[in-house]
């Protein structure tokens, strides 16, 4: 299955949460944090803009991104786990 966001949505590919501390604790599911960042697998058209034009999106499939603690919705499609974020949701993309 193939999913494709609408309008400014971004679907993102999360990264994996911490297993452990920088201390070496290993941590157990429910004291492990959500992550706040991931890849970008797939991108919608852009924002529908009032001329009926469409807005350029900033982000492009392959960045890694940043995006807020509580930002999207979570998804699963064919055993893998995604974001489904808006544009404006996005904090920051990752430069290497």
């Amino acid at each position: 299955m193939k999913l494709k966001p609408l309008d400014d949505k971004v679907v993102i590919k999360q990264s994996q949460a911490e297993e452990k501390t920088r201390g070496g604790i290993i941590l157990p599911d429910t004291a492990k944090e959500k992550p706040q960042m991931g890849k970008v697998v797939a991108v919608g058209p852009g924002k529908l803009l009032d001329d009926g034009g469409r807005g350029a999106m900033n982000v492009k499939k392959g960045d890694e991104v940043i995006y807020g603690k509580y930002s999207g919705t979570e998804v699963e499609v064919d055993g893998e786990k995604y974001m489904i974020v808006s544009e404006d949701q996005i904090l920051g993309v990752v430069e290497k």
